[in-house]
């Protein structure tokens, strides 16, 4: 697509119809594709031509909607996943096998650090987790011979701590690995991480791409820029034939631009199948069309419950990186200009239990386990998405048992104040 701005691929990336063709992008509501011959089919399979056989690998629908959101992270090819958490398993396991090692930030979404620290582990991958604000000797320590990649989150959740992407990717780059970047919270338009240094963006596209908790998926983008072929020992999986399929070498095949995405779908997304469903795609792209609008409205509902929240007598701390008095407000100037997002996280004088008083006080605002939709919604991290945690991990992760977490939707400003204030009396 030329090169157009971000408000108008959102609208119009990904799918581009021909004379006499459908306006919407369709949906390609089946599992199969019939051919003529055979030999046509063993094409597909031998990856010498292009085209679709099985929805569990590729589906029109999906890679339309890939192809756009790969437009708007600035990457060169994309794929999407059945949920976030199966982005992100793929992302890391595509590069790293038994005996490898990750260095990861320590401030990510509880699911993804169980998925790291426990499930990977019990695979044999190993993980040395750095704080977020790491010296860069700090980080440079944390790698080993056996390191395939750095792994973290461009605003964490529900820390909201902000990631130092040029950090990270200089120390990766120096080891010779990929940076992988998790941009759910800020989504593209908001920030890019590919322009400052990350090679490989991932998403929970259940979260602000689709907006409206109508469809759970993932998304994988590759920015075409790691050369793999010039670290070939330690990517063996990309540089060498893959027996599993044909004896294919992805890098060579399909070059910088293209080995990740393709390893990823003809080896992972055959073997594992978190494929999203093209009726989710399609819910998806809906999304999309107006990220670039819903975006700002987001973050500035968050803005402005954060700077209620830090004037408020009965809260202790509030994290919002929008804030001039937020610890990480200087990198929030740097990557996130424009804004960052609708979370915002604080803790209450009376930790665990004024917090749960005021959870029940609410009334605008929904107790629920999602995120980053258009209605607000709220909850206790430690009580919920992170309850697999030890309070020791919850503190590293920069969770504390009596954080709350609110995500500010698109509804009127001072109503979500309103509801905020009213539940803060109940304490």
């Amino acid at each position: 697509m030329p090169d157009y701005r971000l408000d108008t691929k959102c609208v119009q990336a990904g799918y581009t119809p021909g004379n006499g063709e459908p306006r919407q992008i369709p949906i390609y509501q089946s599992t199969t594709w019939k051919y003529a011959t055979s030999e046509d089919m063993a094409k597909l399979f031998d990856l010498e031509a292009s085209g679709y056989f099985y929805t569990r690998l590729q589906n029109p629908t999906n890679d339309c909607v890939a192809a756009k959101i790969a437009e708007l992270e600035g990457g060169t090819s994309a794929m999407l996943t059945s949920s976030g958490q199966a982005a992100n398993f793929f992302a890391l396991f595509n590069i790293c096998s038994a005996g490898d090692h990750i260095v990861a930030s320590s401030s990510i979404y509880g699911g993804t650090f169980n998925l790291i620290s426990v499930t990977m582990a019990r695979m044999g991958i190993k993980t040395t987790f750095v704080s977020p604000d790491c010296t860069k000797e700090e980080l440079d320590a944390a790698f080993t011979p056996d390191t395939k990649c750095v792994f973290g989150e461009t605003i964490a959740n529900p820390a909201l701590t902000v990631l130092d992407i040029e950090k990270f990717a200089e120390a990766a780059h120096a080891h010779g690995v990929p940076l992988i970047v998790d941009n759910t919270f800020p989504t593209p338009i908001n920030c890019r991480p590919i322009e400052w240094g990350a090679d490989i963006v991932t998403h929970s596209t259940t979260k602000y791409m689709d907006g409206h908790g109508a469809a759970v998926g993932g998304a994988i983008v590759d920015s075409g820029n790691f050369d793999w072929m010039a670290h070939a020992d330690k990517f063996p999986g990309l540089t060498q034939p893959d027996d599993s399929y044909h004896g294919v070498t992805y890098a060579e095949r399909f070059g910088k631009e293209g080995a990740f995405i393709t390893k990823c779908t003809a080896q992972l997304m055959r073997d594992f199948g978190s494929i999203q469903s093209p009726q989710h795609a399609f819910i998806l792209n809906l999304g999309l069309e107006s990220l670039h609008v819903r975006m700002p409205r987001h973050s500035a509902n968050g803005k402005a419950v954060a700077e209620f929240l830090n004037a408020h007598e009965k809260v202790e701390v509030v994290h919002y990186c929008d804030l001039p008095t937020d610890p990480y407000h200087a990198l929030q100037q740097k990557y996130l200009p424009n804004g960052s997002c609708g979370v915002v996280s604080f803790e209450l004088k009376g930790g665990r239990e004024a917090a749960s008083r005021f959870m029940k006080a609410l009334k605008l605002a929904a107790i629920e386990t999602h995120v980053a939709d258009a209605r607000t919604c709220c909850l206790c991290p430690s009580a919920s998405t992170h309850r697999q945690m030890t309070d020791e991990q919850l503190s590293a992760a920069g969770v504390p048992a009596g954080l709350i977490r609110i995500s500010c939707g698109l509804e009127n400003s001072q109503d979500l104040i309103d509801d905020i204030k009213q539940a803060l009396e109940s304490i």
